[in-house]
């Protein structure tokens, strides 16, 4: 009777631990239509305001999107499948309207199940270029606004993992875009990998102040991942389908042109790597080319940035924040520490700003120095420019309004606030696309304006 007994004890508990295999499943209708409803579009509108592009997302990823692999190297997470960001964001359909009309009317030509990222207008604002994302990898489609219809303009050959990936040429009918290199390497499956050797790690006893970041490189199969991953060649590709070759393969990162479209300047990082912080202060540099491809001159170099002063406002040495000057066709201009990056050591002046205009062979010219950290510019006109500057440790921000033609003139502060005390804010100043496109101050007989 007792075997009986533990027979029947055995068998129940058998019975309790049964699976069954089950679908994912779908509430009632009632419940998707307050979960699942359908989120207001995001807008693109030109300058002019006569036409807005209504862009669709939908409210959740889908099971089989977050399903999608992940490889998180250098302060990147990325897709290795597809080629890009394995965070971003997607949008599903585009509708275009003209801003007087009520209704608005669906693109046509859009893929079979649309993934839909990164538009850049076009700088006549007459398309829109955007990335497709599929199973395969990523394409670059365009959108003629005025036809609403979008066409294919790449294979799914793009490389959107790191930076920028669409820049239009001031002509409106060619991009440059990343693509794949040819001879990239298939990627190590670092789970099943067998190492070739330890990972070493070298300390010259330094102290290096810095932060936690997330996902570094931990080993050297994660830099030959990072390396295969950040590789790609730049190509130009016109708005019907045909491509030729621009620069051969390297790490690229931003392509920015110069207003008047003359010049382009590229950067790209470099070896050595870093287990100790992510791709934005590896070894760098930044080049001029022209718009045919050629080489005009290397602007900026970077080493590797590991060890940085104690204290959140300490930054770097040398030039950082290189960019074109909105209101001039082709002037870079950047920001240099004047207290060797150090917030500790007590300077009348944190960071000065400098121009030079092209062919860049010119001595840099100061135009400006202020008293925090630099934080951002409002371009005008050869006379008149907003500068700001902030200093976590107080909060404190300041607005200067100067000559950029004249150093020796006295910049005026006129705003000295705390940024978090939200009422102190007296507004933005007012901007509009000048000439080359690019917003800059709103100016009339002198004067600037702002919005609260």
């Amino acid at each position: 009777m007792k075997k009986i007994l533990n027979f029947y004890l055995v068998l129940l508990i058998s019975t309790s631990y049964a699976q069954t295999s089950l679908t994912y499943q779908t509430p009632s209708d009632e419940i998707l239509e307050l979960a699942d409803v359908d989120l207001a579009p995001g807008v693109q509108i030109d300058s002019k305001g006569e036409y807005m592009v209504l862009i669709y997302r939908n409210q959740y990823k889908s099971i089989a999107e977050l399903s999608e692999t992940e490889m998180r190297l250098a302060g990147l997470r990325i897709n290795p499948t597809t080629n890009i960001g394995s965070r971003t964001t997607f949008y599903t359909n585009l509708k275009v309207k003209k801003t007087f009309e009520k209704d608005a009317k669906q693109v046509s030509g859009l893929p079979k199940n649309a993934r839909l990222s990164e538009f850049s207008w076009s700088p006549d604002e007459s398309m829109i270029a955007c990335l497709n994302t599929t199973d395969k990898g990523v394409e670059v489609w365009v959108l003629d606004v005025k036809s609403a219809s979008v066409n294919k303009v790449t294979d799914a050959n793009i490389n959107a993992n790191m930076g920028s990936t669409i820049s239009w040429f001031k002509d409106n009918k060619n991009l440059l875009v990343k693509v794949l290199p040819k001879n990239r390497k298939p990627l190590i499956n670092a789970a099943i990998a067998v190492p070739k050797g330890p990972t070493i790690s070298v300390s010259d006893g330094s102290k290096a102040q810095n932060r936690t970041y997330q996902d570094l490189l931990k080993t050297p199969n994660d830099e030959f991942n990072f390396e295969q991953l950040a590789h790609s060649e730049i190509v130009k590709v016109s708005i019907d389908g045909n491509s030729e070759s621009f620069l051969p393969s390297a790490m690229y990162r931003g392509v920015s042109f110069s207003p008047d479209g003359n010049y382009v300047m590229i950067s790209k990082i470099k070896r050595p790597f870093s287990y100790l912080v992510t791709y934005s202060r590896f070894p760098s540099e930044s080049i001029i080319y022209s718009t045919n491809g050629d080489k005009i001159k290397t602007v900026v170099e970077v080493a590797l940035d590991e060890v940085r002063p104690k204290g959140f406002m300490s930054t770097r040495t040398g030039k950082r924040n290189m960019s074109w000057r909105g209101d001039k066709p082709s002037t870079l201009f950047w920001t240099e520490a004047l207290d060797k990056g150090d917030p500790n050591i007590d300077v009348e002046y944190r960071d000065a700003m400098y121009q030079m205009p092209a062919p860049f062979e010119t001595n840099p010219k100061l135009i400006l120095k202020t008293k925090q950290r630099f934080s951002g510019i409002d371009w005008g006109n050869d006379y008149t420019a907003i500068a700001y500057d902030y200093w976590w440790n107080t909060r404190n921000t300041k607005t200067y309004i100067f000559n950029p033609s004249n150093s020796d003139q006295t910049p005026k502060i006129i705003s000295d606030r705390n940024y978090q005390d939200v009422y102190s804010d007296p507004g933005s100043f007012i901007t509009s696309k000048n000439e080359y496109g690019r917003y800059t101050l709103e100016m009339d007989n002198n004067k600037i304006f702002i919005c609260k």
